[in-house]
């Protein structure tokens, strides 16, 4: 047998054996039974928020199988009412996998959340599924699987179904028609709720800035279909002030138009650049 060959057979031996006794014995005698090894192998340092953990990697890590949802909630388990009964986050009730949107070993002045709409959009097949699954006892499934498709194929999406759920292939066009974005965000709606709760209309998961708009024409009357006046111009500060600094004594609130120009609402007709505040 030649000498190379043996050279690697005993490596291999060696990493076989490492392989095994070092998870073996961390998973005994936890992190610090082996000195020196986290430091060849932490992606980064842990947040603030969990910097005390940073020589307890046992404490969220689990031995073959990762960071699990169970170690989160070991110490995040007083937190869950709070969760639960806030809009905006009631929908951790329905997340399975903590990891897939608080990421940590980012740097100490990083906040673990990296918010992924995926993972909630995954969520929502899962139930609809679920609800598909029932309904099929009851013979809806084949008409309901019929409406969706019809539903898709008006669209112009070109999305199908599988098993009843929208096909993962379609996920990141499909994602912010799957969530129901008004039961996270109605607490922070700008518009307030004057254009309803299809915020996917508009809006993308990406960001909520709309490339797309164009402000209709500065000869359009019709601003109340978007804008709502202040709770100021509905007291006698309209009547006082603001109809004085721009010249219409006879306005009504609802004529945002005959004061105001498209390019700000501080630019006010005839009178120019005014910032009441």
């Amino acid at each position: 047998m030649k000498v190379t060959t043996v050279i690697y057979l005993v490596l291999a031996v060696l990493g076989a054996a490492a392989a095994v006794l070092l998870p073996l014995q961390m998973y005994r005698s936890g992190s610090t039974a082996l000195p020196g090894w986290r430091a060849a192998v932490v992606p980064g340092p842990l947040s603030a928020a969990h910097a005390f953990l940073d020589a307890q990697c046992e404490s969220c890590h689990t031995p073959d199988r990762g960071v699990e949802a169970a170690s989160c909630v070991t110490c995040h388990a007083t937190a869950a009412p709070e969760l639960l009964t806030k809009p905006s986050t009631a929908f951790h009730a329905n997340i399975g996998e903590c990891a897939g949107c608080h990421v940590e070993h980012q740097g100490r002045d990083r906040r673990p959340i990296n918010m992924d709409h995926s993972v909630l959009a995954t969520v929502g097949h899962a139930r609809a599924a679920e609800t598909e699954a029932r309904a099929s006892a009851s013979g809806e499934a084949s008409f309901r699987h019929a409406v969706a498709k019809l539903q898709a194929l008006l669209s112009g999406s070109g999305a199908d179904l599988v098993g009843g759920a929208l096909d993962r292939r379609s996920l990141p066009s499909r994602t912010a028609a799957t969530l129901d974005c008004a039961s996270c965000h109605a607490n922070r709606d700008p518009h307030r709720s004057l254009f309803g709760q299809d915020c996917q209309s508009c809006h993308d998961t990406a960001a909520w800035s709309v490339t797309a708009f164009r402000h209709p024409s500065p000869r359009s009357q019709d601003c109340v279909q978007c804008h709502q006046a202040p709770p100021s111009h509905y007291m006698m500060h309209f009547e006082m002030m603001d109809r004085t600094i721009a010249r219409q004594e006879h306005a009504r609130v609802e004529q945002c138009f005959l004061c105001h120009q498209t390019d700000s609402w501080n630019n006010i007709r005839g009178a120019g650049w005014f910032d009441m505040h």
